[in-house]
């Protein structure tokens, strides 16, 4: 690529460099540092005028200093007189927080685009934003690419009888998400409905309560997506359990107070997957509580063949990869590497599989050089 740099931030340099290689150019050089106090120094390494920069930096668990130092990026490269700046964040920081959860919160994400375009960036590269609209909090152009022709494409290399599959959603967020990924696989979807109550409002054990079960089929169409079945089976269960955590599509960290020891979480399943290979599919995998209370449920109540935990970014905070590999009703964790993780805690686990996109990335950044429409990437995987 003429007249482009790519830089790389030091949230993800392994990433970055697939992404390089990719694209047959060398990462250009930048030096960057801190101070004793602390504060991130930026130094750009070559002469950047008239020219289209990009610059490779996504979330991690440093969160707070790779966005500083992204913005500083930005600052300089602007400063240095970049003809374009295009601020690639395969993971977009803070898009959990992407609206008001409390009275008193803040739209922390919206405040993040600010940052952006204030330090100078002209456009953004992502993949799988938490809420699609977000894309309206920039006054810049938003390329939001997708995971999901990868994902596709692995699970019809990896797993023989995914014609006998149903991809689950664990959340009624997700289920935009599943019914997509369903329709390119030509197979069923199901959902799981999480109601959370307190014990003072109805006793808490170990029941298991049996209700109509509803079928759900995927369809290109879409006219009738979900149809009432007349059996009542124990196929959908209904079971009480006081251990789930992060149940919502947008979870709310609670403190110490307002939760109630006595409050159990109720998993319903709608759908058949009895003698089936189930996928549970996300955009990411930050606490494993949630998706560990789905696959037993999937496997010990519903007769499942074998689960998969499928997500975008692996966040996989505190001791989830433990987790979920002492969890035996999960087959394997299936991940991108959007996400930086650190080798010691790869080592965690044989469960994981970790799926690259940077040929995805790196198209996408030379079809935006190129003035190229990126709308195929949108469709196919690489």
């Amino acid at each position: 690529m003429r007249r482009a740099k790519v830089f790389s931030g030091s949230s993800h340099p392994e990433l970055a460099d697939f992404i390089c290689e990719k694209l047959g150019i060398p990462p250009a050089p930048v030096t960057l540092k801190k101070f004793s106090n602390q504060e991130t120094s930026v130094e750009i390494g070559c002469s950047v005028r008239n020219e289209d920069v990009y610059i490779i930096q996504s979330g991690s668990n440093n969160i707070n200093d790779h966005l500083m130092e992204l913005l500083i990026m930005i600052s300089a490269c602007k400063g240095s007189s970049a003809s374009r700046i295009t601020a690639v964040m395969p993971y977009f920081p803070y898009s959990k927080q992407s609206k008001k959860k409390k009275y008193r919160g803040a739209i922390t994400a919206k405040m993040v685009a600010n940052l952006l375009s204030v330090a100078g960036v002209d456009h953004i590269i992502t993949m799988d934003l938490h809420a699609s609209q977000m894309q309206g909090f920039f006054n810049k152009p938003v390329d939001n690419l997708y995971a999901e022709p990868s994902i596709a494409k692995w699970i019809q290399d990896s797993v023989p009888e995914y014609n006998n599959g149903v991809v689950v959603s664990k959340n009624a967020g997700g289920a935009k998400r599943v019914t997509s990924l369903a329709d390119r696989l030509k197979i069923d979807f199901a959902l799981i409905h999480t109601e959370c109550t307190r014990g003072s409002h109805q006793s808490v054990g170990n029941q298991v309560t049996e209700i109509s079960t509803l079928s759900s089929t995927s369809s290109s169409n879409h006219d009738n997506v979900f149809h009432t079945s007349n059996m009542t089976t124990n196929l959908t269960t209904s079971i009480v359990d006081g251990k789930l955590d992060d149940v919502n599509d947008d979870d709310v960290p609670l403190s110490k107070e307002s939760i109630d020891e006595e409050t159990s979480s109720t998993i319903t399943l709608v759908g058949d997957v009895a003698g089936k290979v189930v996928f549970i599919v996300d955009d990411m995998v930050d606490k494993s509580g949630s998706f560990i209370a789905a696959a037993e449920h999937l496997m010990k109540k519903c007769n499942a063949k074998r689960v998969y935990v499928i997500a975008t970014h692996g966040i996989l905070s505190g001791d989830s990869i433990k987790e979920i590999e002492r969890c035996k009703s999960i087959h394997q964790l299936v991940i991108t590497n959007t996400f930086p993780i650190p080798h010691e805690k790869r080592c965690q686990s044989t469960k994981i599989v970790i799926i690259d996109v940077s040929a995805t990335l790196a198209e996408a950044i030379r079809r935006t050089h190129n003035g190229e429409s990126i709308s195929y990437l949108f469709y196919t995987a690489l």
